[in-house]
């Protein structure tokens, strides 16, 4: 019951609150300044609060993220290199989904660190911090795996992705 509340209580209003354009605007730019030190590509979504029929049906963060992968193209880029960070506003989750290029090279236990940093911000209301924090940390990863290269081209959109 307590996970429904949450939800209905949590409204579009508090998320333009947590991230006004001045902050969507410094989030972009620490997409773009971090995607010129590797070829991989960083997607960062929020969503305020998921339907009272898809948390009905079970929906959590976890899967919602990875739906999201998949519709927002993440998994589409040239060398695999992908990576979503999803944040679920009412739930101050943060889900990080990597495409396939990243299997056998970066654990479960690092991409969850990255988790536990953003939430403790985010749990402290420094919601750019927690932010900044996330991509600076998922860009040191990919950059252990995906130098920058000459040819590289930016696959996916560097502002945030609000989902409605």
């Amino acid at each position: 019951m307590q996970r429904y509340l949450k939800h209905f209580l949590t409204t579009q209003w508090q998320l333009q609150r947590s991230f006004p354009r001045t902050t969507l605007d410094v989030i972009e730019e620490a997409v773009r300044s971090a995607e010129k030190q590797h070829s991989g590509e960083i997607c960062f979504a929020i969503e305020s609060r998921l339907a009272f029929k898809r948390l009905r049906a079970g929906l959590n963060a976890r899967r919602r993220a990875y739906e999201l992968f998949a519709h927002l193209g993440v998994w589409n880029t040239h060398a695999n290199n992908g990576v979503l960070i999803y944040l679920l506003l009412a739930e101050h989750d943060i889900e990080i989904v990597a495409d396939r290029g990243f299997e056998g090279n970066v654990s479960e236990a690092e991409w969850s660190e990255v988790c536990r940093v953003m939430e403790a911000e985010l749990a402290a209301g420094r919601f750019e911090a927690g932010v900044l924090a996330g991509i600076q940390s998922v860009s040191e990863l990919i950059a252990r795996h995906f130098p920058p290269r000459a040819d590289d081209r930016n696959e996916l959109p560097d502002a945030p992705m609000i989902i409605r």
